[in-house]
């Protein structure tokens, strides 16, 4: 939903230079980029349907330049919204008309590996997968793989709190992440934690982390890095309903068992990811679930056991198990591929995320089947079963005039469903311009105060990625008496440049 913008005054376009000019002066060559054109690459994230193009996009290099243009664009009060590799998928990293895009991507080094502390110390431009490369050759790995590892950065994990396939039995990345350096609004540079596990005080690092961009820069990164276990090993269980499947997940966390990872698919993408990866996924179930257990050899097989006796009890039609560790990577592969084999299928889509009891799958998975009738679209179901972190593809067609609205009053109805049984409205996407307006529905005018008053601590002229997270912006100053009201689309018409 491009905004239009009107007409630009010369005074405007006189304050757009002068920051132009000072932003090459701290950050010179071609750390800088005005044109029109060059900038349409940062206009939108992984939330295509929003697109702004920013006032100016600047590339630092160095904590030093983050530092001084942060501290220029509060003491001019210029907004500025930091972008990591634009894969969010709520809008978190969507630009403002008249604002500053301050994107990490050159930030791109590994300072250190520590393996006696088995941690590495990275910049938060770093891929995700990047981190488990950078250290497989001593048998470590980064923990948190959220499918876009392969382009997601550091920088933008710990901004929404990415999870993974894993995540169920390693954590998300609040619980991989030991330290970190952040630059706030006004230049002041900020260390939080280290190398070591804990650190007395308040949790700011917890505060930092999933944050959204809204209270600090990070400019650098220190991770746990964990040995790889002895032995892995998957089955692909199929079932002839979700609520079976779903049924099946809670019944494996109930017997005590925490896998490594456990995803499920249902049948449109479960066919979808198969054309795409040929991973030898069964056609013919109506759901699948990706089960994998690892840790010492006997007790791998063991368990492989017991979980496959326990599909069985929950009506599981098909079961296979990995034989090499070629074969287990290929389930995996059909799946962290699952998204863009959807785009295969459909000319759009609508990824969303939201979190909710594991025990509540099958009444979740059957109310989304009704909702999928009655909005007359098809759903995709792609997510991490073991937490309960859902992930519905709604299947649409922007190309349709109204097909979007649809789509987005969909996930609307899904999101306040997840609430509705306890969840909650984000797993690991964060709230960005997507969720933004649905704050309300989790939480109370006094609870969204509380939160804004945190964030008016670390930037008290709300000058860091506004218009994202809350719906209502609160001046500082008079919080609970003044307010700002948000509307359909994330910002108001601003000139254009």
């Amino acid at each position: 939903m491009p905004v239009r913008m009107p007409e630009v005054d010369n005074e405007v376009l006189a304050r757009r230079e002068r920051i132009i000019a000072t932003l090459r002066a701290i950050v010179p060559g071609e750390g800088v980029i005005v044109g029109e054109r060059e900038m349409k690459p940062y206009e939108t994230d992984g939330l295509t349907a929003y697109k702004q193009l920013p006032m100016v996009v600047v590339l630092p290099e160095t904590t030093k330049q983050v530092s001084e243009v942060l501290s220029y664009c509060h003491s001019e009060g210029i907004r500025v919204v930091p972008r990591g590799a634009g894969t969010s998928l709520s809008g978190g990293a969507l630009p403002l008309a008249d604002g500053v895009l301050l994107g990490m991507a050159k930030f791109n080094r590994i300072r250190e590996i520590d393996f006696d502390n088995r941690v590495a110390v990275v910049e938060p431009g770093v891929t995700n997968l990047g981190i488990s490369t950078a250290v497989a050759h001593a048998g470590f790995y980064y923990a948190p793989d959220p499918s876009s590892q392969i382009a997601c950065t550091i920088g933008g994990n710990i901004a929404e709190n990415s999870g993974g396939v894993h995540c169920l039995k390693y954590g998300m990345t609040t619980n991989n992440v030991l330290g970190c350096e952040i630059v706030l609004i006004n230049g002041h540079v900020l260390r939080l934690g280290g190398k070591h596990l804990d650190a007395g005080g308040y949790d700011l690092l917890g505060v930092i982390t999933g944050s959204e961009g809204l209270l600090g820069v990070v400019t650098e990164v220190t991770v746990r890095i964990l040995k790889k276990a002895e032995a892995a090993r998957a089955l692909l269980v199929g079932f002839p309903t979700s609520e079976d499947a779903g049924q099946c997940v809670s019944c494996i966390i109930g017997a005590g068992i925490i896998p490594g990872g456990m995803e499920m698919m249902d049948k449109p993408a479960i066919h979808a990811a198969e054309e795409f990866v040929h991973a030898g996924y069964p056609l013919e179930v109506e759901a699948l679930l990706i089960v994998e257990l690892d840790g010492p050899q006997a007790e791998v097989d063991h368990l492989i056991g017991r979980v496959e006796a326990i599909a069985k009890e929950c009506k599981a039609v098909s079961c296979k198990i990995s034989q090499s560790e070629e074969e287990r990577l290929l389930f995996w592969a059909g799946r962290k591929a699952a998204f863009p084999a959807v785009g295969r299928i459909s000319p759009d889509y609508y990824c969303m995320d939201g979190t909710i009891p594991r025990a509540r799958l099958p009444l979740v998975l059957r109310r989304m089947k009704e909702m999928s009738a009655k909005y007359g679209l098809r759903v995709a179901n792609v997510f991490h079963a073991g937490d309960g972190n859902l992930h519905p593809l709604i299947l649409y067609d922007a190309n349709k005039p109204g097909e979007l609205e649809k789509a987005e009053e969909f996930g609307a109805e899904i999101l306040k469903l997840c609430v509705e049984v306890g969840g909650v409205l984000t797993g690991e996407h964060g709230v960005g311009v997507e969720k933004r307006d649905l704050m309300p529905v989790m939480f109370s005018e006094t609870d969204l105060d509380q939160q804004q008053r945190l964030k008016c601590a670390f930037d008290e002229k709300g000058l860091l990625n506004p218009g994202k997270v809350f719906p209502k912006l609160h001046r500082c100053a008079e919080l609970g008496r003044m307010h700002i009201s948000g509307g359909k689309l994330p910002f108001p018409d601003i000139p254009r440049f």
